[in-house]
């Protein structure tokens, strides 16, 4: 196994000290491993889409106007 640094605001790391019992390496190890398992489930379902990046950008835009709209956040 390797190791990796990981960066953490002072707040945060005093909470995470609060909680001896926490073994935070496994947390972030599961963190990661799911935030993966989401990425890889991304690429698959996007993987025959001829849509660019700017496509998606202006797409998800529109998205969000129509639920703001639609909840009177506009």
């Amino acid at each position: 196994m390797v190791s990796i640094t990981l960066s953490v605001p002072k707040e945060m790391k005093s909470q995470m000290d609060t909680h001896e019992e926490m073994n935070w390496s496994a947390v972030a190890r599961e963190a990661i491993k799911k935030r993966l398992i989401l990425l890889e489930r991304f690429r698959e379902f996007t993987k025959n889409s001829e849509l660019t990046e700017e496509d998606t950008i202006e797409l998800g835009r529109k998205i969000n106007k129509g639920i703001a709209e639609k909840h009177d956040l506009l």
